[in-house]
């Protein structure tokens, strides 16, 4: 069995009522166990066709499943396999003894099934392991609840004070209706952002779009951002609206605007000025009343230093700033974001995998990650296609410990940081709460206000 089943708070085991499907049929378990649990405030239905059990799961939430697997009936390996991928209940198995010498069988309980018991089985003890299964899964939810602060729709996570004050300024921003600039490393998320500002402002009924300008052809340009009339050059078969006027009464979202032509930032400065265009091929002057919201890589004071950026742009377009911090400067937040996206793809394969090993958690904090978010999405949908155990190994994230490293440092620099790391972790965790992060770390709060002093954790950013 699980060890981890023992592992539980007894509120969380005890308290309240399981939902619980049976799946499958055989002679050899008690008549009694139904009425039993039952009697123990188990909401209970009982599909004896795997194959419908497999149905019931898509449409009804349970907390625990039971699959009966017995050597006298006709389900084939297919059909178990069918209804244990049919949801991410922690399974339990009740299995004939003749069974267990069944590979097929024994690998599909390996992946799939949080512990099982040989047939006939006591209630007591069935009803036991259920209700580690159950509490386990009620764990589960209430650590997804608790460990992320989302906005909106659009994945941005983070528990991090920095975060905090991020998601506090996307609220802000979105209530008025000037231009934003959102600065920040590939893959920090700027478009998530930009999307979580449109849909909090006033023009959330209004499109949204979406222009990569470091992308766009530089012979197309001028004819994708406003258009062109029908014939006005070799090719122009028909009208073509272009993406400002596509985003009218909406938001126009220009990425990468530091890639832009010094020609074509002349004609995005005059829209900004006086919101109209005009399509290529055309005299007539459009109004077109969107909001501008703009993103880049690039330090935009340098490239008007240098001569590459026009600085009345830059003026038109830096009203307002977001500054989206690099996945590395956001140390426990790692955890939280693995393990968010994790649950997010997770329903992309039918998988045995449960979460993320100790080692690959530990080396995930050590990595440097240069990609970013974007590249912990990778590395985690990867691992969940690679990964044949429960838990995610540091070689199915492609992380090794000669990867991660930073650098060769002293052993006074290496018990530095994962003292560093384990006050980040603990406080993320408990919210920045001293007394809490102080009781899971087993020193005192004199100790922890020491260590954060030392390590330069503000304390104005904790609460007591």
């Amino acid at each position: 069995m699980d060890t981890r089943a023992l592992i539980v708070d007894e509120k969380l085991s005890m308290d309240g009522t399981g939902t619980l499907l049976i799946a499958g049929e055989t002679t050899n378990v008690p008549r009694s166990l139904p009425s039993y649990l039952k009697e123990n405030r188990w909401l209970v239905d009982h599909e004896k066709s795997l194959k419908e059990a497999a149905s019931t799961l898509k449409s009804k939430h349970y907390e625990a499943g039971l699959i009966l697997i017995d050597d006298d009936t006709e389900t084939n390996v297919s059909d178990i396999e069918k209804c244990l991928e049919a949801s991410s209940l922690n399974w339990m198995a009740l299995i004939h003894p003749d069974l267990l010498d069944n590979a097929s069988i024994l690998r599909l309980m390996r992946r799939h099934c949080y512990a099982y018991h040989v047939l006939p089985g006591r209630n007591e003890q069935v009803e036991c392991i259920l209700r580690h299964a159950c509490a386990m899964r009620r764990l589960h939810e209430l650590q997804r609840k608790n460990d992320a602060t989302i906005v909106d729709d659009y994945e941005m996570v983070g528990t991090t004070p920095g975060m905090k004050q991020l998601f506090d300024t996307v609220r802000r921003v979105a209530a008025v209706d000037a231009p934003v600039f959102i600065s920040g490393e590939s893959g920090t998320g700027k478009e998530l952002a930009a999307h979580a500002i449109h849909e909090r402002s006033q023009r959330r009924d209004g499109p949204f779009i979406a222009v990569n300008c470091g992308a766009l052809p530089s012979n197309l340009i001028q004819s994708e951002l406003f258009g062109h009339e029908k014939g006005a050059f070799t090719g122009a078969s028909q009208r073509k609206i272009g993406k400002v006027e596509a985003a009218q009464g909406g938001t126009l979202f220009l990425d990468e605007i530091g890639d832009l032509p010094l020609e074509m930032q002349v004609n995005l400065l005059r829209f900004l000025e006086d919101h109209l265009i005009q399509r290529i091929g055309s005299t007539k002057e459009i109004t077109v009343d969107v909001r501008i919201l703009a993103a880049t890589h690039v330090d935009l004071e340098k490239a008007v230093k240098e001569g590459r950026f026009r600085e009345d742009l830059y003026h038109r377009l830096n009203v307002l700033q977001i500054f989206l911090p690099p996945l590395r400067e956001r140390q426990a937040d790692i955890e939280v974001l693995a393990r968010f996206f994790f649950d997010k793809f997770a329903n992309e394969k039918a998988s045995q995998v449960k979460g993320f090993s100790q080692e690959a958690l530990r080396l995930m904090q050590c990595h440097s990650w240069p990609g970013n978010i974007r590249e912990l999405i990778n590395r985690v949908r990867r691992a969940l296609v690679m990964c044949e155990t429960r838990l995610i190994k540091p070689e199915d994230l492609g992380l090794e410990r000669r990867q991660s490293s930073r650098g060769i440092i002293t052993l006074e620099q290496a018990r530095d940081r994962a003292e560093y790391e384990a006050l980040v972790s603990a406080l993320g965790r408990n919210r920045y709460k001293i007394q809490n992060a102080a009781r899971e770390l087993g020193v005192s709060r004199v100790t922890l206000y020491r260590l954060m002093e030392k390590h330069r954790i503000h304390r104005e950013v904790a609460v007591v």
